[in-house]
This record gives C-alpha cells, sequence and structure tokens, in this order.
C-alpha cells in the first residue's frame, strides 16, 4: 500500500515537472492548470491516463531536444519514432480522460513535429472545445489559440488567414503577454493591409520582449514601406 502511494506521488511529481519542461520547449508557457489540480487527488482512470501523459512529454521532449534532421544512425530513437511514440501515449490518455485538455494538445504538437498539420489542427480544435476547453485557464487557452493560428498560416496562408486572424485576436487578448502571439498578429495584418494595426501589433510584441527579431523586422518593413509611399 504505502510502495504505490510512492508510486503515484512520483508520477505526480513528474508530470509537474515534465508540464513546465514541455511550456519551455514548445512555447506554450503552461499547459492547464486545472489538469495540475486533478494530480493532486486522481481518479484510478484519471492517474493512469497521467502516466500516459506523462510518457508522451517524456518522449516528445526527447523529440525536441535532438538536432534537426537527427535520424539517430547511432543506435537511438530517431526524432520521428519519438514523436510517434508520444502521439501514442496521448491517443492512450486521451481515450482514459477525454475531457481533459492536455493530452489533445500533446498529441497536436507530436503530430506538428511529424508535419501532420491538419490532424494536429484536429487534436487543439479537440482542446479548444467544450468538454475539454474547461480545463483550460483563459491564458492556456490563449496560448492554445496562438499555436492553432499557426498552424493555419501553415497549412494554407492565404486562405486560412482569417482564421488564424481570429484565433489570435482572442490569444492577445486571453494572454496579453504572449509576444509571439502579437508578432503573429501584426504579420497577419500587414497581409491584409492594414498596416497602422500591424505596427502596433508588432510594437506591442517589442514592448513585451525585445529580443523579438521577428517583431523588429516587421516594423523595419512597414517603415521602409511608409517612406517609398
Amino acid at each position: 500500500m504505502l510502495g504505490g502511494t510512492v508510486m503515484e506521488s512520483s508520477v505526480w511529481v513528474q508530470a509537474l515537472v515534465l508540464l513546465f519542461t514541455l511550456a519551455a520547449f514548445l512555447g506554450l508557457r503552461s499547459f492547464p492548470k486545472h489538469a495540475l489540480s486533478r494530480l493532486r487527488r486522481p481518479s484510478q482512470s484519471s492517474l493512469q491516463a497521467r502516466r500516459h501523459f506523462v510518457n508522451g512529454a517524456q518522449l516528445l521532449a526527447r523529440a525536441r531536444a535532438r538536432p534537426s534532421g537527427d535520424s539517430s544512425g547511432g543506435g537511438g530513437r530517431s526524432t520521428t519514432a519519438l514523436a510517434r511514440s508520444a502521439c501514442d501515449e496521448a491517443d492512450r490518455a486521451i481515450a482514459l480522460d477525454p475531457r481533459d485538455a492536455a493530452p489533445h494538445i500533446l498529441k497536436a504538437l507530436a503530430l506538428d513535429l511529424l508535419g501532420r498539420r491538419l490532424p494536429a489542427l484536429r487534436s487543439l480544435d479537440a482542446a479548444l472545445s467544450p468538454p475539454a476547453s474547461k480545463s483550460l485557464a483563459p491564458r492556456e487557452r490563449g496560448d492554445a489559440l496562438f499555436k492553432r493560428a499557426e498552424l493555419h498560416l501553415a497549412v494554407n496562408r492565404r486562405r486560412r488567414l482569417d482564421q488564424a486572424l481570429s484565433d489570435l485576436l482572442q490569444a492577445v487578448r486571453l494572454s496579453p503577454e504572449n509576444a509571439k502571439a502579437f508578432c503573429l498578429l501584426g504579420e497577419c495584418y500587414e497581409e491584409k493591409g492594414l498596416l497602422d494595426e500591424a505596427t502596433k501589433a508588432y510594437e506591442t510584441a517589442i514592448d513585451i520582449d525585445a529580443s523579438l527579431v521577428a517583431a523588429d523586422e516587421g516594423l523595419r518593413r512597414l517603415s521602409a514601406t511608409k517612406v517609398g509611399s
């Protein structure tokens, strides 16, 4: 009995550490806090789902940490193999606890790493829709919306520009310290010819993170455009 309690505590600690590790690797500053709260008093199925999520988070973190193009010819698992395994673990967690947004987001990130953007979008749609969306705090929802906007633009920048813009407007409202979201919002405004709005978005991004090169480059482009006109 004592051994089981120690094991459960260990799983919870690993999950907490890995949630924040994923945040650093993946650009989402936090994973669902409501999911963290459920770590404290989980049901048996929720505990099992959390173990699968922890395993998937470890695998995805390892995949993200590999150099670009690493096929692990030296005997280790390749980035692709790690990402696929992370996706499998996310699926197991979802089957056990579909109301938790965290494994849906984990699956989306793994699929994105595999270059499967449309399935990744569907996973984010699931995370951002009821009932899973109820596990997201406002800021976390904003970060997920930002990621979905990135995927919309990666799938088809011209046709999905308005969808991305809609997600980004919500993202910066819910997650007002996400400099990258403001920068991407500036890019969308710029492509739509809304230069004043683009300028304001880029400036806000730089106010939040002065080291954001893309925002600085955006302002330079807009400045050159205004001078040329």
